[in-house]
C-alpha cells in the first residue's frame, strides 16, 4: 500500500493518458540529445578537463560564487566568452533553466511588463512566477500580436518597460524567430530583448556565435547554453555589465546556488577556442541537417529548416508507440508530449546530432517510411 496514494493516483492517471515520463538509457543512434556538434563525447574536451586537473583545478566549488566557490576558471570563462560573443560581460551559471530563472524573477521590476512568446521555455515561466512584474503572451513569432499586447497595455494604464522574450531558435518546433521584426519592436517601444541562444549557439552565425546580432542602441541579454551544441555543462548570460551585476546582487538563482564545477567551465572553454579553430565542425553539422531536409522530403515529410525535425504525430500514446518502434530499430527518438507541446501535437523530436553519419539519416527515414502510423506532410 502507498504511503502517497494521492500521488499514485495522479501518476496512474498520467500514465493512462499515455503522458507518465520514465528515464530511459541511451541507447542506438542519437537522434534524441542536443549533441549537435557532437562534442559531448569529445577528445578535445576530456583533454581540457585532464589539464585543469593537472593545473589544480578541483572537481567540486565547494560553495556558492559568493563564498569560496568563485574559481579563477569562472573568471577566465566568462571573459573569454564576453569577448567571443561580443557582450561587455557574461556570466556563467549553472544551466540554461537557472539561468532564464534568475533572468526573469530578478531584472523585471513591479511596474514592468514581460512580454513573451507562446512556445518559450518553461524556464522563462519559472522565472516569471517568482518575479514581480505583469507578463502577457504573444503568438509564436508574431511580432504583430506582440506590438498590439504592447499598445494593449499602454492603453490600460501600464508604464514601465517591457522584456520582450523569445527562443531564437523554438526548441520543439525548430522554427526561426524573425528577429529582425523583434528588433524593430523594441526598437519602437525602447524594450529589452531577452535572447535565448539556446539551439543555435555553436551552429548558425559567424563562428558558431549565434542568431542574436543585435544592434548596440537596442538592449539586450542573451543567453547561450553550454550543454547542447558546446558539449559540456552550464550557461552563459551575456549582456552589458549592470546586468551581469544586478544578477550577481540579486538573483536567488546565482547567489543560494552551489558553483558549478570548474572542470565544466574548462570544457565550456575549450568548446569555444573549437568554434573559432575549428569551422569544420559547424559546416559537417550544416551538411547533416541539409542532407537530413532531403531525405526526409525524399518520403514526403517536410519537417523544417533547422536541426530540429519535428515529426507531428497527434496523439499520445501513438506518439509513445512510434518512439519505441523505432527504439527497438536502433534509433534513438523519444517522445514529446504536452504539457510540453500543445494538445494534439504529440511528436517526435528528431535530433541532428554532430555523431550521425549521412547513411544513418538515411536509415531513421526509410524506417519511418516504412511504419504504419501515417504522418502530414
Amino acid at each position: 500500500m502507498s504511503l502517497f496514494p494521492r500521488h499514485a493516483e495522479r501518476l496512474a492517471v498520467t500514465a493512462a493518458r499515455g503522458r507518465a515520463r520514465a528515464l530511459l538509457p541511451a541507447l542506438g543512434r542519437d537522434f534524441a540529445s542536443n549533441d549537435y556538434l557532437g562534442l559531448s563525447a569529445s577528445a578535445v574536451l576530456a583533454d581540457a578537463v585532464q589539464a585543469a586537473i593537472a593545473r589544480g583545478v578541483p572537481v567540486g566549488s565547494g560553495g556558492s560564487r559568493l563564498l569560496r566557490g568563485n574559481d579563477p576558471e569562472f573568471a577566465a570563462l566568462e571573459a573569454e566568452a564576453a569577448d567571443f560573443f561580443g557582450t561587455e560581460s557574461s556570466l556563467f551559471m549553472g544551466g540554461g533553466f537557472q539561468a532564464n530563472q534568475a533572468i526573469f524573477s530578478a531584472l523585471p521590476m513591479a511596474d514592468d511588463l514581460v512580454l513573451y512568446d507562446a512556445r518559450i521555455h518553461a524556464s522563462v515561466h519559472e522565472g516569471m512566477r517568482l518575479g514581480p512584474a505583469q507578463s502577457l503572451e504573444f503568438r509564436h513569432n508574431d511580432a504583430q500580436h506582440a506590438e498590439d499586447q504592447i499598445r494593449d497595455w499602454r492603453v490600460n494604464g501600464g508604464r514601465g518597460r517591457i522584456w520582450i522574450a523569445l527562443e531564437t531558435l523554438c526548441s520543439m518546433d525548430g522554427d526561426f524567430a524573425p528577429l529582425a521584426d523583434f528588433i524593430a519592436l523594441a526598437r519602437a517601444y525602447d524594450a529589452v530583448l531577452v535572447l535565448d541562444e539556446a539551439h543555435a549557439t555553436g551552429l548558425y552565425g559567424p563562428m558558431g556565435r549565434g542568431l542574436a546580432d543585435v544592434p548596440g542602441d537596442i538592449a539586450s541579454i542573451v543567453v547561450h547554453t553550454c550543454g547542447k551544441a558546446l558539449g559540456a555543462g552550464g550557461a552563459l548570460i551575456c549582456a552589458g555589465r549592470i546586468v551581469t551585476e544586478t544578477l550577481i546582487n540579486r538573483a536567488r538563482p546565482f547567489i543560494y546556488a552551489t558553483a558549478p564545477s570548474p572542470l565544466v567551465a574548462a570544457a565550456v572553454r575549450a568548446a569555444l577556442l573549437l568554434l573559432q579553430t575549428r569551422p569544420a565542425l559547424i559546416r559537417h553539422a550544416k551538411d547533416l541537417r541539409l542532407h537530413a531536409h532531403r531525405a526526409a522530403s525524399s518520403v514526403g515529410l517536410k519537417l523544417g529548416r533547422s536541426q530540429i525535425l519535428p515529426l507531428i504525430i497527434g496523439q499520445d500514446h501513438a506518439a509513445l508507440r512510434a518512439a519505441h518502434d523505432l527504439r527497438e530499430a536502433g534509433f534513438d527518438l523519444r517522445a514529446i508530449r504536452p504539457p510540453t507541446v500543445a494538445k494534439g501535437s504529440a511528436r517526435l523530436r528528431i535530433s541532428i546530432t554532430g555523431g550521425l553519419q549521412v547513411t544513418d539519416i538515411d536509415a531513421l527515414f526509410a524506417a519511418i517510411a516504412g511504419m504504419k502510423t501515417g504522418y502530414p506532410t
